[in-house]
């Protein structure tokens, strides 16, 4: 046996369904040794419940509720559930959009809201995303409505108004014991036009990167809708106290300074950088700032764009899931990590050369299959750096979970069985719901088994999500590569409570060794002249794993 399959027979564990028959749909497809240990944490779209499920798939805890997850949850370090929460889209007629939100709601390992924080009211609406500060605070991404009437006064094309109306984008950061909003930032104080000279914020587009023109269309229809923007992702620096968010329908991200009072927030000085709130860095699409040409665009609608936190693989970075819809070369999916050119740490401020676009002209590492790939997702998303240098990403259109190695090899897939109306059952299609695959999620994030929150808490694992799933679902030793299993190999009676008898077709010899469902070696076993007859009188009750020499087999002590 050679040392590559030993050292996978040895440490690659793949959760499977044993004798199945049917066409695999959901649950866990690939889970080797390289994959980083851990718990994963996800929330079905279009369902109300949050799950923990370990890398075989199968479930460890289940957060029931009566709100819909409006996207996003992460688990604290005492243990508990803080999520976007809302009670459907249309419960704010003023703001119905997918994924706007309504709650974000701290929730205990029993179920319980402990805290609630609601942001939701005829001409403000909280998103479905939010960072927490290392201080407890949160930030939080929201619509404003503009009338008509200000949008133009702004410098707004009235042809670009086709709704009468402007959701502008807004950040609030909210201390929870209080619930107080302790500071704020608006884009559109930040704004500049050359449409309208007549109207405020007119000046040269090219000559202000540090503002955002009001007259972009990237939205949903060529003369733009109410929602101009559409944040999809936020997140914090601590180390320099900024923000990052990114903007869907622009294909662009910025960073702005945290550092201000809410007053400087609402300037162009003030702050560490001092640029008061205006934007201190953007990439993406710099014909936003009529810099570059569409050669110099690198986003294609990006979710999760965030900077890669301190004590993990190439930290500090960013990284983010290009969505990829409308590339010049086709529709896939990428996630990619640039450098930030930071001029200085010091002053958080970012390098810029008048006239050429902001930095770096091509992202430093990135994970697409191409067009010719299966991996694309038009919406939603994201990506998570792993403390093994392996990537968590989610496809999220697809419900589909993968971590893939810096060399860009899938070594955990996992597609998600969680639907609108409760789970999917094995071997059945995933239902098609709203237009979108009823599996839909925004983002996943997965869990060391040391992480401060697991503390006390049961993680024993019971079934898999999925319904319908052959008994027994056991971890057993296996690898996906099904190139290095070339030999046949019969074994009869399966099950067995006595002896089993092993043979191989082709009369050779092999070296076999017997592995139990928990990964454990029980026993070395060669094969003489194509057969073997094992005593099994001895081993507990359980499925087995034979493998060796190109052979794998499984097999059943039942008694």
């Amino acid at each position: 046996m050679s040392k590559k399959i030993l050292g996978w027979v040895f440490t690659a564990l793949l959760c499977t369904m044993t004798w199945q028959v049917q066409t695999q749909t959901v649950g866990l497809f690939e889970y080797t040794s390289s994959a980083e240990e851990g718990y994963v944490l996800f929330a079905p779209f279009f369902g109300k419940n949050v799950y923990l499920v370990d890398n075989c798939g199968r479930k460890v805890h289940e957060w029931q509720s009566d709100f819909f997850p409006a996207a996003y949850g992460e688990l604290l370090e005492n243990g508990n559930l803080l999520r976007t929460a809302s009670e459907g889209i249309p419960s704010n007629p003023a703001f119905v959009f997918g994924g706007a939100g309504q709650h974000i709601q701290e929730v205990d390992w029993d179920g319980n809201i402990v805290w609630q924080f609601t942001y939701s009211d005829s001409t403000h609406r909280m998103h479905h995303d939010f960072v927490r500060m290392p201080n407890g605070h949160i930030l939080i991404p929201a619509w404003e409505i503009k009338t008509q009437e200000e949008a133009i006064q702004a410098g707004r094309n009235p042809d670009l108004l086709p709704d009468g109306l402007m959701w502008a984008e807004f950040l609030i950061e909210v201390e929870p014991t209080t619930g107080e909003i302790v500071w704020e930032w608006h884009v559109w104080d930040h704004l500049i036009q050359d449409f309208d000279p007549t109207k405020d914020n007119y000046g040269v587009v090219a000559e202000h990167p540090e503002l955002l023109d009001i007259n972009l269309t990237g939205g949903q229809t060529p003369n733009g809708e109410r929602n101009w923007l559409q944040v999809s992702a936020i997140d914090y620096n601590p180390m320099m106290d900024q923000i990052i968010v990114s903007s869907f329908f622009m294909s662009e991200f910025y960073i702005i300074d945290h550092s201000t009072s809410t007053q400087q927030a609402a300037g162009h000085t003030g702050g560490n950088s001092s640029m008061g709130g205006d934007l201190l860095y953007r990439w993406g699409n710099p014909q936003n700032y009529d810099h570059g040409t569409a050669d110099d665009r690198r986003i294609f609608g990006a979710h999760n764009v965030h900077w890669i936190p301190a004590g993990l693989p190439d930290e500090g970075k960013i990284m983010f899931f290009n969505n990829g819809t409308a590339r010049p070369d086709g529709n896939y999916s990428s996630v990619d990590v640039i450098i930030p050119p930071v001029d200085s740490y010091l002053t958080g401020r970012y390098i810029y050369e008048p006239g050429q676009p902001y930095g770096p002209s091509v992202a430093e590492w990135s994970y697409s299959q191409g067009v010719a790939g299966s991996f694309y997702s038009p919406i939603v998303s994201g990506a998570q750096r792993l403390p093994n240098g392996n990537t968590l990403i989610c496809s999220g259109f697809q419900g589909w979970l993968l971590e893939v190695t810096p060399q860009q090899e899938i070594v955990w897939s996992y597609i998600s069985p969680a639907i609108n109306t409760g789970v999917v059952t094995q071997g059945e299609a995933v239902p098609i719901f709203g237009g979108n695959p009823s599996n839909l999620m925004f983002r996943a994030l997965r869990y060391t088994p040391d992480f401060a929150g697991f503390a006390g808490a049961d993680l024993t694992p019971g079934n898999p999500v999925e319904a319908g799933f052959p008994e027994p679902y056991v971890c057993e030793i296996f690898s996906s590569v099904d190139a290095v299993w070339q030999r046949e190999a019969q074994l009869y009676p399966n099950p067995t409570g006595s002896q089993l008898l092993i043979r191989l077709p082709d009369g050779g010899d092999a070296l076999v060794h017997i592995w139990n469902a928990a990964g454990q070696w029980v026993g070395t076993h060669p094969i003489v002249a194509g057969q073997l007859t094992l005593d099994v009188q001895r081993l507990p009750n359980g499925v087995y794993a034979l493998a060796g020499d190109g052979i794998y087999a499984r097999f059943v002590v039942q008694r």
